[in-house]
């Protein structure tokens, strides 16, 4: 919904969040003695945690009402074929924010599998409907402006889960507002400016949801605290988005002190 979002909008969006922040309660900081319980809080990265639960149970209320059921009906009546379609032709769109950020990262490499992919896809794949160009070797990946200020060593900022968006710290929801402008789709006005970003952000939610009903149903049953392994989760996901699949070796255990003898 961000993208659809004005100049005011956007900005009646950061004083809300600032005034949420000034507001809610904070976490409370675990005895300095304490060393595991403050490693742990430290790396959730969650200062604001009772504000954040707040707004994930609003979500989760809003999933059960309304994201879940529109999910199940789209997953149980549109054929297999229907629903591929529908993420190819999402995908395909989401191509020029991926190439202004491939570009950004001066990673040329992948701007030109991006590009490539567009071409092919939006002709031979008749509008991104189909995806013949990972049949020939052009493989989708995913980029975003918060990706693009991770790579410049910006810092990710402290945890915030944000109603609709779901988790948005501030890097990451910066490289949403930004990926906006990038985005072509943000300048289509049909029937009001809204319409078409909104429409598709709808149709993306409820096309990801029903890839996902299964995972989320398991991590949800299994769970001890579904707010925690979701918060997890993401920060992970993330992690991996930025560093495109590579493992960086600093994060891995030292095993310098194992005896193999």
């Amino acid at each position: 919904m961000i993208e659809a979002m004005t100049t005011k909008a956007k900005l009646a969006l950061a004083l809300l969040i600032g005034a949420s922040l000034l507001t809610a309660g904070c976490a409370t900081r675990p005895d300095p003695s304490d060393e595991a319980a403050v490693h742990a809080y430290e790396q959730a990265n969650d200062p604001i945690e009772p504000l954040n639960r707040y707004f994930f149970e609003l979500n989760r209320f809003a999933d059960i009402v309304a994201l879940k059921p529109a999910a199940e009906l789209y997953d149980g009546v549109l054929p297999r074929f229907a629903k591929q379609g529908v993420r190819h032709f999402l995908d395909n769109l989401r191509t020029p924010v991926i190439l202004a950020n491939d570009m950004l990262q001066g990673e040329w490499d992948r701007a030109e599998t991006t590009a490539t992919r567009f071409g092919i896809n939006t002709t031979v794949g008749v509008l991104g409907l189909d995806d013949p160009a990972s049949d020939y070797g052009y493989t989708r990946h995913g980029e975003d402006f918060g990706q693009t200020l991770a790579v410049y060593d910006v810092e990710e900022g402290p945890y915030l889960f944000l109603p609709v968006l779901g988790p948005a710290p501030p890097r990451d929801l910066t490289g949403v507002v930004v990926d906006s402008f990038f985005d072509p789709l943000t300048y289509i006005y049909w029937d009001g400016p809204y319409t078409v970003p909104v429409t598709r952000f709808v149709l993306n939610g409820v096309d990801m949801r029903a890839r996902n009903l299964g995972v989320l149903n398991e991590i949800e049953r299994t769970s001890i605290d579904f707010y925690a392994t979701v918060r997890s989760l993401y920060r992970q996901s993330r992690a991996e988005e930025i560093a495109n699949g590579q493992t960086n070796v600093e994060d891995l255990p030292d095993i310098s002190n194992i005896s193999f003898e």
